[in-house]
């Protein structure tokens, strides 16, 4: 399902499993321009099966311009205890240089944040790096405020299996 928005040029809609090439591209050029191209590990495979196989772990939206990709948005819900409701997560918003300044990245962070409201969520969030000077001046124009007193933790690769093995329970199915 294409959205129209008021571009004419620029449409928007739901990634599917032929789209794969495409969001691997798009996450390639995400990763140059963070300077992170040597943690892409994901393949056409993976994300074919974590994306759109039998449990399905984020969403993706993809923007094409006059029909050509250009940018996307991967997000997935999280969840408020203090609200006692789902939130959605942005993982990752991107658009290609190409595109930028064109109301791209607006449509796509607007078109997020009419499916939090649509699913009655009580918050979007997602990260930014401390660098990414024109990223935040973007977030803030649309009325993001930074959460000064969270610090974002992660494990990862053998630190994460390594913690998982000291686990006393295992989850329901291992």
């Amino acid at each position: 399902m294409r959205i129209a928005t008021s571009i004419p040029e620029l449409a928007l809609r739901a990634a599917g499993p032929e789209d794969v090439d495409t969001i691997l591209e798009l996450v390639r050029g995400l990763a140059e321009y963070e300077h992170l191209e040597h943690e892409v590990v994901a393949t056409p495979e993976a994300l074919r099966e974590t994306l759109f196989g039998e449990r399905r772990y984020a969403e993706v939206v993809l923007a094409e311009w006059e029909g050509q990709p250009a940018g996307f948005s991967l997000f997935f819900h999280n969840y408020s205890t203090f609200l006692a409701k789902p939130g959605i997560y942005i993982e990752d918003i991107f658009v290609l240089p190409a595109y930028r300044g064109r109301g791209c990245g607006s449509a796509l962070l607007r078109f997020v944040a009419a499916i939090a409201v649509e699913r009655d969520c009580g918050r979007l969030e997602w990260a930014v790096l401390n660098w990414n000077d024109p990223a935040i001046a973007f977030y803030r124009a649309n009325g993001a405020l930074p959460l000064e007193e969270w610090t974002t933790q992660r494990v990862t690769g053998q630190a994460l299996v390594d913690l998982a093995a000291r686990s006393l329970a295992k989850p329901h199915g291992s």
